[in-house]
């Protein structure tokens, strides 16, 4: 899972998207830091209730948690997180961060709330990808990143919006059809 990098090499460890009760709404880990998912999610509860408080919307903020340095920032009722090691570079987490929430906003439009997080999940998972492999931060701008998720995108002459749901009902088809047949 996790790749042996030089220390010149900048990673990341976990990106995670969370709602404002800190349930999961998408979570990638880069690391074995956790191996259980026991571990990940008492992970995600100490990052979520030591950061709640903040006011992280208008700039992103930095903490140190359990020898990891986290930046997060919150938007409608998603909180943003990037996690890296205490040695990694602030800065460096802090633009992986916005391009994750600066691609997401404009993969949804500019209406990012969790309920239409959730329903375009299948793209956030993308734009993680993109952003980020194996810990290894690969793009950072988010104009680049929202236009290759988009072109990945199965029908590529919908609206991004249509795509998820013309998916839906092609799936709600193909599973009609076959309880006829049956």
């Amino acid at each position: 899972m996790s790749i042996p990098l030089s220390s010149d090499c900048p990673s990341i460890k976990n990106i995670l998207l969370l709602d404002s009760d800190g349930k999961r709404v998408a979570v990638k880990y880069f690391s074995d830091e956790w191996p259980t998912n026991v571990a990940k999610e008492s992970f995600e509860k100490l990052v979520f209730t030591k950061t709640q408080k903040t006011n992280a919307r208008a700039e992103a903020e930095i903490a140190l948690f359990e020898n990891n340095i986290v930046v997060y920032k919150f938007i409608q009722d998603l909180h943003f997180f990037v996690t890296g090691g205490d040695d990694e570079n602030e800065l460096i987490l802090v633009t992986a961060l916005q391009a994750f929430f600066e691609s997401v906003g404009l993969l949804l439009r500019g209406n990012v709330e969790k309920k239409e997080a959730l329903e375009n999940l299948d793209l956030i998972l993308m734009c993680i990808d993109e952003i980020i492999d194996g810990g290894i931060i690969l793009e950072t701008d988010p104009n680049v990143i929202s236009g290759k998720v988009a072109s990945n995108s199965t029908d590529s002459g919908a609206s991004l919006s249509e795509q998820t749901l013309s998916q839906a009902f092609a799936t709600a088809r193909e599973h009609f059809t076959r309880s006829l047949l049956r």
